[in-house]
């Protein structure tokens, strides 16, 4: 193979000049061409696949090994590598100044190169996740050389500098690592890509001087979250001095625990842990249980956090507080959902009905959604709404909506048995299907139970059900038309929602279907099916035991169950001998369609005019026989009365002579 490819080398060289990345893949492309630079065999492979796929694809050869002699074999008497820089100038000129560069000008084995971290032939972009440079591969792309233990580490003679290991166990290596947010901060985040200086230089990203620009690049609120809960003399170690941010948060162990900020709690709990302390404004009490508190999920969270408007230069440090807690300091992206809901639509008007976080979570002594106690764990969810919703309570005054008796529609529906009886806390509550937080109108496009969104709501629990119905024929997905296409709540209504292999569905699912498929469900009835169902079986086939529930598809489709080749297997389900002539059987034939069904329609007119004319026949011949009949009787009687004098003539007469014997 080598003496082949050498001898098409020296023929067809000479003919041309190497110009396009083709002319070099036809040696290059072989995984087995390698040469001998000095004392080292180099190969010499470039894969086409590869190099196409990569940024530089479009690229031809020439266009970065510039210096090479394309008639001649070898095509270079020196080897020297390609310069970047040619094409990518701004940032040669950020990697000469940085600390890597400067390695490199000293001629540092060690420091990198480009091809280092982006690759030689199969350098991709940044935002592909197959990519050397990607964010979530940026820690071990650096911990080649930067991790405990590496000819880098052992140089800088600082052994117990854990650089990548305390980067992983930091909040942001979790965020990355761990839960996959690229958009946590990596390496480069903070030190750049391409103009890593030390932090002692002026002009380093991580200098004093700019640290906090650099952090503000993701924590763009930072300063207005640290006025909030930092205490003076933390914000400012030396009059009119900030402090840096690694002078709290160590630059590579970003530690999750949480400082002591603000006023201690035991300065709030002289006052408030006083059973009797009242407020002199309206008498409501002011008494605070902290060991409610320490039980809660704010147990790490010091009182001046969420009253943050205390000032520890006033006797009583709370005379400062004039608005109420805002829990979108800490909560933001739910108070940002809350206050686009309609309950805090309400809220922000000032309307009484309108609840507030402390409502749903209460106030000192707020659980997680997973502890039982909780009025926001999933078994509570319904008595939690039931507050305001039950019938006659603020809420349900103000629907003007035509679903009435939600609360106990929803208790006696299948989610309601499931998570009341059942204690199934995975089924469907109040939230799962109206949000936590973002509570909208049906009738708005935003909503989770909107027409258009609420088969993805259903499809949180019932994916599997979710994936027929997006295939299916009521799926806008596949159906496109202007009518309004079902969807779940249609069928199973929203809060009555009743087992699907209940007798009472099965007899009510025929009337749904025919809401829309009105003339259908005439020629179902019409047929034994039909009239056996009316009566009240539910063991006889309806229309999804034909067409299926969620995955009903076109007749066309061959996944269909009405399909020519799975019909018989569908008969098949009641009536096991089923054959394909038994399939053929016209399920909604119809004699009242002449279009579809012209010999039906003209054999049902025939027989029926048939049978009128017989009847309208007979009827006249009896109409018009009944004078003669009683011509007939008239003249019956006389014969009979005269049959009868005749009678009492002679025998009056047998009587006279045998008195005269």
């Amino acid at each position: 193979m080598k003496k082949l490819i050498l001898l098409f080398i020296v023929i067809y060289f000479p003919l041309i000049s190497a110009q396009s990345k083709e002319d070099c893949l036809i040696c290059h492309d072989d995984p087995d061409f390698k040469a001998k630079i000095g004392a080292k065999t180099v190969s010499l492979y470039v894969s086409s696949k590869t190099f196409s796929s990569s940024v530089h694809g479009t690229l031809d050869c020439i266009d970065c090994h510039t210096n090479i002699d394309a008639e001649n074999i070898p095509h270079r008497k020196e080897y020297t590598r390609v310069n970047c820089g040619s094409c990518h100038d701004d940032i040669q000129k950020l990697y000469v100044e940085c600390l890597h560069g400067k390695a490199k000008a000293k001629g540092d084995p060690l420091a990198p190169l480009c091809q280092d971290c982006h690759g030689n032939h199969d350098i991709l972009p940044v935002k592909d996740h197959n990519s050397a440079v990607a964010p979530m591969k940026i820690p071990y792309l650096c911990g080649r050389c930067h991790r405990e233990g590496t000819p880098v580490q052992l140089q800088r003679h600082i052994p117990q500098d854990r650089i990548l290991e305390n980067y992983t166990e930091s909040i942001h290596g979790e965020g990355l690592l761990v839960k996959g947010l690229t958009v946590s901060a990596t390496c480069v985040s903070c030190h750049s890509a391409h103009r890593i200086l030390p932090h002692t230089d002026p002009r380093s990203t991580i200098s004093r001087e700019n640290i906090a620009k650099t952090c503000s690049v993701c924590h763009s609120e930072i300063e207005t979250v640290h006025r909030k809960v930092i205490r003076g003399e933390l914000w400012e170690k030396q009059t009119h001095v900030l402090p840096a941010c690694v002078d709290c948060h160590q630059p590579h162990e970003i530690r999750k625990v949480y400082y002591d900020y603000g006023m201690a709690d035991k300065d709030c709990l002289e006052c408030h842990d006083n059973p009797n302390l009242v407020a002199s404004k309206d008498g409501r009490s002011l008494f605070v249980d902290y060991s409610e508190i320490k039980n809660s999920r704010h147990s790490n969270t010091a009182c001046s956090q969420c009253h943050s408007e205390v000032n520890v230069s006033k006797h009583r440090a709370c005379e400062t507080i004039t608005h109420k807690v805002d829990c979108s300091s800490c909560h933001e992206e739910v108070a940002l959902e809350y206050s686009k809901s309609t309950h805090g639509t309400l809220v922000a008007k000032n309307d009484p009905n309108g609840p507030t976080c402390k409502e749903c979570h209460g106030t000192h002594g707020v659980l997680g959604k997973l502890n039982p106690e909780s009025p926001t764990f999933a078994t509570n969810i319904p008595v939690l709404c039931a507050k305001c919703h039950r019938e006659g309570e603020k809420a349900a005054i103000r629907y003007t909506g035509s679903e009435k008796d939600i609360i106990s529609h929803y208790t006696e529906s299948i989610h309601g048995k499931g998570l009341l009886k059942s204690g199934l806390t995975v089924t469907a509550t109040c939230t799962a299907c109206h949000t936590a937080h973002r509570e909208l109108p049906h009738t708005n496009p935003e909503s989770s139970i909107n027409r258009a969104n609420i088969s993805s709501t259903c499809g949180k629990c019932h994916h599997g059900i979710e994936e027929q119905f997006v295939k299916s024929v009521h799926s806008p997905l596949i159906t496109k038309t202007d009518k309004e296409l079902p969807v779940c709540y249609d069928c199973h209504s929203a809060h009555t929602i009743r087992r699907a292999d209940s007798e009472g569905f099965k007899l009510e699912i025929m009337s749904q279907c025919g809401r829309c498929h009105e003339k259908i469900a005439e020629t179902y009835f019409d047929t034994y099916h039909g009239k056996v169902s009316q009566l009240g079986y539910t063991k006889t086939a309806k229309c999804y035991d034909c067409h299926g529930s969620h995955d009903i598809l076109s007749v066309n489709d061959p996944k269909s169950r009405l399909s020519r080749e799975n019909v018989v297997e569908t008969c098949k389900k009641c009536h096991p001998s089923a054959n394909r002539q038994f399939a053929g059987y016209l399920t909604h034939a119809t004699h009242h369609d002449p279009v579809k069904y012209p010999i039906l329609f003209w054999v049902f007119w025939g027989m029926t005019g048939l049978l009128v004319g017989t009847f309208f026949i007979a009827g006249m011949h009896t109409i018009l026989w009944f004078p003669r009949s009683l011509e007939w009787r008239r003249k019956l009687k006389k014969i009979h009365d005269a049959e009868n004098n005749a009678d009492d003539t002679k025998s009056d007469s047998n009587k006279n002579e045998n008195n005269k014997e």
